[in-house]
């Protein structure tokens, strides 16, 4: 079994070096890492190239517009070559000291794709953002209405699909509106969805954080849109 992780970026040049010498540390299964830069203006660009001169495990995609996550995710995934894919973040937000965890459903039981949930209890969960927390929560309320799943995060960064699962998907948001589509998509077509718990050191937007209220807004319009007119 063969495990492909997709780091999308975009001016994450204090913390890719970083995230990429964690991730090589997994050693349970074969793998490759595939870093999609979405048009960096910092040193992202260079500092990649260069941790992909050290790594044969690591492959690289440099988009020529910035495209949106969504876009460097799907671009990952074209590439990958994997039994299954896991989404990670370029920042240090999501541990992979937690892939252990996170691939075990796909080991022992009969599950299609795996979420990592911040609210089951990980190892530590840093406290911030209790606006977040509530937009988290209220959207996840309103995936599992429409999917009848009984998830508790269904915005968490660590999302990871049998390939064959997520390649089975028509995938065609390019923003953070790709997360809802994909698991509005995924419970459509009846895939197994098991959770994890796993750790979370969230950031500042003084420390780099992107997402913000417009995509809170962009995630609804993709629960509605995927689940009742796609």
């Amino acid at each position: 079994m063969k495990l492909s992780i997709i780091i999308p970026c975009f001016n994450e040049e204090k913390t890719i070096a970083k995230i990429v010498a964690k991730v090589a540390m997994f050693k349970t299964l074969e793998k490759e890492i595939i870093i999609v830069d979405d048009c960096s203006n910092d040193s992202s660009r260079e500092i990649i190239e260069e941790i992909s001169k050290n790594n044969n495990e690591v492959q690289f995609i440099f988009q020529t517009t910035n495209k949106g996550k969504g876009s460097a995710i799907r671009k990952g995934f074209e590439k990958a070559s994997g039994d299954i894919f896991l989404i990670q973040d370029a920042d240090l937000e999501y541990d992979p000291a937690d892939y252990d965890e996170l691939i075990q459903p796909f080991l022992d039981t009969d599950a299609d794709v795996v979420y990592g949930s911040r609210f089951l209890g990980g190892k530590y969960v840093r406290l911030h953002f209790f606006w977040h927390y509530v937009a988290n929560k209220i959207l996840t309320l309103i995936t599992n209405i429409v999917t009848n799943l009984n998830m508790t995060d269904m915005e968490t960064g660590y999302k990871l699909f049998k390939s064959d699962a997520i390649k089975s998907l028509d995938l065609k948001e390019k923003s953070f509106g790709i997360e809802p589509e994909m698991t509005v998509k995924l419970a459509k077509k009846k895939y197994i969805f098991y959770e994890v718990p796993i750790s979370y050191s969230g950031r500042s937007y003084d420390e780099g954080k992107k997402i913000g209220l417009k995509d809170a807004f962009i995630a609804i319009y993709c629960i509605i849109k995927y689940k009742y007119f796609d």
